[in-house]
Parts: structure tokens; sequence; C-alpha cells
């Protein structure tokens, strides 16, 4: 049977379209499940955060009238007009070990981009940087984290059949929290922020309301990020859809906020408890129970590991020791709760600043995951 390619057109096939990995991965141990509610919200093509400024649309393919694979075709039009490029994304890219099926999908992302008059095509990336990116190249046996993509091994050999190839790479790192924290961090620390002019500010739920914290961390990641690859500088008033929720639900312990002496955020780390082994209990679903286990390892007995999920300093502070005064605020925290061992999210493998900043901490290498690029032929 030949390979059928369809659009989502209603909620329905879009809850298929996000289930579809639960079907791929339901054997594989590293596989980690996301949120349900938060893909679904996401991809919505009427309601998602990002249709303000991408067009897109989401593909099934199907085989003897089974699901084998799915896409989303991206015009990410503010990230163009950035970068000055004309570039289609591919994101949510998954599919069984068929290079027809691959294909089939793949020949429909370059066909949304030709529509739109794009010159090349590159994934995998989301509508933005707060969604997954990079397709897994090494480190398949380690489990995945919680906000990065998680693939089979073949994924690659597939993209090389088609053409594509390497347009950058992110690498990610296990830290060991020291068990002692080290006599000179509280001298240091102090040295930094009588230096910089800078002090550490510790949130409260009043604080984030009153204040608005949400846009102030959200203007700072703007900042931080704006040079990086294909980063899409978003709007003030989109703060709220991207990170408004999840500022309300984070343990507050798991920030570090550091303020100028005028009040503005120059640097933050945000973190989390290890929630994956209560996603693969949960499937990623919050109901009926899975609510219970997501919380728990949140807020009760979480486990003995954090996921680094942002770390940023604005680029006026960025030779100042400020990134220091950050890690040092969190591995002290991670510490007294406990923690033993910090995941980091992807870090492109050229942002040799960001790297350095674990160079005085036991650490390993241990995935490195590929953004794939290819000319469009007219």
């Amino acid at each position: 049977m030949p390979v059928e390619i369809r659009p989502v057109r209603n909620r329905r096939e879009l809850r298929q379209f996000v289930n579809f990995p639960e079907r791929l991965y339901k054997d594989n141990p590293y596989y980690v499940p996301k949120l349900v509610f938060d893909q679904m919200d996401t991809l919505d093509q009427e309601k998602g955060a990002a249709q303000e400024f991408c067009d897109s649309v989401l593909y099934m393919a199907y085989k003897d009238g089974e699901p084998v694979g799915r896409v989303a075709a991206i015009v990410n039009h503010k990230a163009n007009e950035q970068w000055n490029h004309k570039e289609v994304r591919f994101g949510w890219y998954d599919f069984v070990d068929d290079r027809e099926v691959s294909k089939a999908l793949m020949d429909k992302v370059e066909e949304f981009g030709r529509k739109h008059g794009m010159e090349s095509v590159v994934g995998p990336l989301g509508f933005t940087d707060f969604d997954p990116e990079g397709m897994l190249v090494d480190g398949y046996d380690r489990l995945s984290t919680m906000a990065l993509i998680y693939n089979f091994p073949y994924y690659n050999d597939h993209m090389d059949a088609m053409g594509f190839g390497k347009d950058a790479d992110w690498i990610e790192y296990k830290v060991q929290v020291p068990t002692v924290m080290p006599e000179r961090w509280p001298r240091l620390e102090k040295i930094i922020m009588e230096r910089a002019g800078v002090h550490l500010r510790p949130l409260t739920r009043k604080i984030i309301r009153e204040e608005d914290y949400g846009h102030k961390v959200f203007r700072c990641i703007n900042d931080c990020y704006k040079d990086l690859y294909n980063f899409t500088v978003l709007p003030d008033h989109m703060a709220d859809k991207y990170l408004g929720f999840y500022l309300s639900i984070l343990d507050l312990r798991f920030l570090s906020m550091v303020e100028n002496d005028k009040g503005d955020l120059v640097a933050f780390g945000i973190s989390m408890p290890s929630i994956v082994k209560a996603l693969q209990k949960t499937r990623g679903k919050l109901f009926p129970f899975g609510w219970w286990p997501l919380l728990k390892a949140m807020f009760v007995k979480h486990d003995d590991m954090a996921e680094l999920l942002l770390v940023g300093v604005h680029p006026d502070y960025q030779n100042s020791g400020v990134n220091s005064l950050v890690f040092m605020d969190m591995f002290r925290k991670f510490n007294a709760m406990g923690i033993k061992v910090a995941e980091t999210n992807a870090i492109l493998e050229t942002n040799l600043k960001n790297q350095g900043q674990f160079r005085d901490f036991e650490h390993e290498c241990k995935k490195r995951r590929r953004s794939y690029i290819k000319k469009l032929e007219y």
C-alpha cells in the first residue's frame, strides 16, 4: 500500500497527531512523553500562541490505514525577517523506519515551503525556541529530559538519504552537584555583587503577581538569546502565553534571579526537579489521576535530579561574573534539597561561554542533537 498523507483538520485528528509518539516509543525506556494538554495548546492551528506570526500545517502519514508518521511544516515569518533568510521549518517529525514514509512527509514540508517562496528547509525546529528542537544524534541510551526530543538512531540515516546536512549542533551536560559547597563561594559572591552592582532576588508568588515578573523574565530572555541560532525575538505581550503558566506552578526555590540596583533583571536561572519518571508513569496525561504523580514529583518527594530549563545573562553583564552568581545560588539550593545531578537543556556547540560555566564542576557531555538543512528545489 502506498503512503497516504493527510493534513490535520480537527481536534480529534490533532489528538492523534499529539499521541502518535506513544505508539512509536511505547516500549522504549528512554522516551519521555510530553504533557498532552500543553502539546494540544501549542499545536492548535487557531489558538496556538505562535500563529500570530507563523503559517503552518500539520500532516499525518498512514499506511494500510494505520498512522505511521507525523510532521509540522512551519514558516516563522518573524524569524525569517529577523535573520534575513527564507526557511521553512519542520518539527514534530516522527516516523516508522520506512524511507517511503519519512520522504512522503518531508515532501509535504518542502511543498509548503515552495508555496510560501522559501529557499531552504531546516529542522527539527518548533514555532519558537520555547518548543523542542534538534534531532538526537548521540545519546540514544540516555533517558530524555522533559523539554527535549527523543528519537531513534535511524532518523539520522533517513535525513542523510534525503540530502540534508548539518546546520547547527547542540550538546547537553550532566553536572554533578557538589556535596560540600566550596568555602570560597560566599567571599566570591560578595565580590561579584559589589563589583557588578547586583543582588540575588528571592521570589514569592506575591512578587511575581504584583511586579508582573513573567514579563520581566521574558524581556531578559529576549535580550540574552537574541543573537543565538535562529532565535525568535518575541513581542512582550506573548509573555503570559509562554511563561505565565510555568511561573505559576514552578517551585520558587528552583528559581535564581539577579537584579541590578535599579531593579532590572540581569540574569536568571530557571530549573525544576526532574519529572521524567512521573511523565513516563502518567504518559503525559493529567486526568483522571495523572496530576498527582506530577505534583508529587515537583513539590512533595522530588527526584535527586534537576533540569536546568533556562539560564541567561544580559549581554551587558556577561563578563562580570554574574553567571557564577546564578550557578552558586542554584547549586547551593540543590545541595540543601538533596539534588545530586543537574541536567542541562541543549546548548549550542558554538556557545563556548555557556559551556564554560561548568568547568568548575564535575560534568560530562551526555547527548548531542542536530538541526539539519537542505536547499529547496523549484
